[in-house]
């Protein structure tokens, strides 16, 4: 029997415009069930998509503490996650919730 070769998937590979990137982090805001930290991964996977270079000058951070920040490893500021959603062209807004 031939064996079966599996590659990683990498989810920044599928991203391809800024209608898939708003509807994953939508998706992974869902999910998160608050925290900060998946999300922090799932901002990550959005930047490695359009560019992780380009995004830390956009957003005005070295490469490498964006890399940190968005590891998933620990929750970044939020200064940092709205300067990151800001030059990955992702805007926050709020919905009230039905009690």
């Amino acid at each position: 029997m031939a064996k079966t070769e599996t590659t990683r998937y990498d989810v920044a590979e599928h991203l391809r415009t800024p209608e898939e990137m708003a509807e994953y982090l939508e998706a992974c805001i869902e999910e998160a069930d608050g925290d900060a930290a998946f999300i922090a991964k799932a901002l990550g996977d959005i930047a490695r998509a359009k560019g992780m270079s380009q995004v830390a000058r956009d957003a005005g951070l070295s490469r490498e503490s964006l890399y940190k920040a968005l590891s998933g490893d620990r929750a970044p500021s939020f200064d940092t996650v709205l300067k990151v959603m800001a030059a990955l062209g992702l805007k926050l807004h709020a919905e009230a919730v039905q009690r």
